[in-house]
């Protein structure tokens, strides 16, 4: 391998609300479970999933353009209450750091 160097390759995905790309691990995996967003961190829950910057300011976006709905492919409006706790919470964890 003369002059090529090894780069492994990083999954990115696009955040729902900023529809910025961005590497996998640094956004946050949602699910729907019985028509409520649930936060997936682990990544291991089953079915669709949708990505979003852990930040209440992307969540905010996602919910105004109603991409929750469209990313998982359903009708309606989705609960995203405890979403927006565990957002928030990591949040305030990470601005008291």
């Amino acid at each position: 391998m003369s002059g090529r160097t090894r780069v492994r390759a990083c999954p990115e995905r696009t955040c729902v609300g900023c529809r910025k790309r961005a590497a996998k691990h640094e956004l946050l995996r949602i699910t729907v479970v019985e028509g409520v967003c649930a936060p997936d961190p682990r990544g291991s829950l089953p079915g669709r999933g949708a990505y979003l910057h852990p930040e209440p300011a992307c969540l905010d976006l996602a919910v105004r353009r109603r991409a929750f709905p469209r990313a998982f492919r359903l009708q309606g409006t989705l609960d995203t209450q405890a979403l927006r706790e565990w957002v928030e919470a990591r949040a305030d964890s990470a601005a008291a750091s």
